[in-house]
């Protein structure tokens, strides 16, 4: 009895030893290499900050989908969408996650699941895996009217998958690596294993590993070393870290942005556009922010950069009296303009209206959708970056306010 004591004493103890071997550390390591700590190594000190950054755009740029991040409706009466007399897309729950399934004539052709979600503010689209290739599904949701629609760029009669490259990535994610293309195949290739979702903490701030490090060890140190900080970059070091993803796609890369890191010059990596571009008229308001706003008088008269109105950390969608606030740290001094509108509008509309007027929604032309077959296109609207006097805006506010 005793033997069988010890043995299975010993027995436990070795298993004791293997788990803590295999999973005492049950961190899975960062794909970008040992210098990377992770988003959880972050929220770690900085909870507040972290939890109010999960409400934000840009972490929600991409998640993994599910029935929580997937807000499309796939109840019955609410999850077909007809193509045709012959062709429809219906979405379907089943045990191994979400579909996509096109029929033709009542027979299943296609159906594919959804693995990633891009957007969650406007509107989602959806990828899923084909091996080691992304391709994006052909409905998305446009949030704004609750409705299934034509991924953006899809025309209504004509179903595709096309695939999804690295370009796309480079915006949605924080990471992915890339595998060698296959012959005869145009379409790119990824290690899915890799991918680091969202726009994470160290995409901004830097690997940030030997920071975890030091002040996990030294406690008492107040000031963040071996991390970068936005306030400690130049205007034009900050401007080009956001310019990595607002300021377009249709430039040629000399390399790969997920090597850019806070303080590197954005030239280095992407080739400028032609100086016929800044004409504010060929820039459209999705995806060129920052030209826009480097061709508006309040940015060239200041040193004001994105971080002037925007904190990354917090949703601050729709709060107008917020920005508002922010044009009135400026134009409330001397040596700036005051609102001609002023001695027109109440002081009440004066609190809400700096936006309206100045950046206004405008449409862009980059995304548009379709929710029927004979309705017009659905374009959504963006917050133009080019500060400026736009009349039109100007009319519609006293016309509503002498309703």
């Amino acid at each position: 009895m005793k033997k069988v004591i010890v043995v299975t004493g010993i027995c436990v103890a070795l298993l004791i030893v293997v788990y803590t071997q295999f999973n005492g550390n049950t961190a899975k390591a960062d794909p970008r290499g040992e210098d990377y700590a992770g988003a959880m190594a972050c929220a770690k000190c900085h909870s507040k900050v972290y939890n109010s950054y999960l409400h934000t755009a840009h972490y929600m740029a991409s998640t993994p989908a599910s029935a929580n991040t997937v807000h499309g409706s796939f109840a019955k009466g609410f999850n077909v969408f007809a193509i045709d007399s012959n062709q429809r897309i219906v979405m379907e729950k089943r045990d191994s996650g979400l579909y996509q399934t096109y029929y033709v004539k009542g027979k299943a052709k296609q159906s594919n699941r959804f693995d990633i979600v891009f957007g969650g503010v406007k509107g989602e689209s959806y990828l899923y895996w084909k091996g080691n290739q992304l391709h994006q599904l052909p409905l998305s949701y446009f949030n704004l009217q609750s409705e299934w629609s034509t991924s953006p760029g899809y025309k209504f009669s004509f179903i595709d998958f096309r695939s999804i490259g690295k370009r796309c990535l480079e915006c949605h994610v924080s990471y992915i690596d890339e595998l060698p293309q296959q012959q005869l195949s145009r379409d790119e290739q990824f290690d899915k294993s890799t991918l680091v979702y969202g726009i994470d903490c160290e995409r901004c701030h830097g690997p940030g590993a030997q920071h975890v490090s030091f002040q996990t060890n030294n406690p008492t140190v107040k000031t963040a070393r071996f991390i970068a900080r936005y306030s400690t970059l130049t205007r034009d070091q900050k401007m080009d870290m956001c310019a990595v993803c607002h300021s377009g796609i249709h430039t040629a890369l000399l390399k790969s942005t997920f090597a850019f890191m806070p303080g590197d010059t954005l030239a280095k990596f992407k080739l400028p556009e032609f100086q016929h571009s800044l004409d504010t008229s060929h820039l459209d308001v999705h995806g060129k922010q920052l030209q826009l706003l480097k061709t508006s008088k309040c940015y060239m008269y200041s040193k004001m950069d994105c971080a002037t109105c925007h904190d990354t950390h917090q949703n601050t969608r729709g709060n107008d009296i917020l920005y508002t606030q922010k044009c009135l740290s400026c134009h409330n001094k001397p040596n700036h303009v005051y609102c001609k509108m002023t001695d027109k509008l109440s002081a009440d509309v004066l609190k809400t209206k700096c936006i309206s007027c100045h950046m206004p929604e405008l449409t862009t032309n980059v995304i548009s959708v379709l929710v029927a077959d004979k309705a017009p296109p659905v374009r959504f609207f963006v917050h133009t970056h080019h500060i400026a006097i736009y009349p039109q805006e100007v009319k519609k506010i006293l016309a509503f306010i002498n309703k």
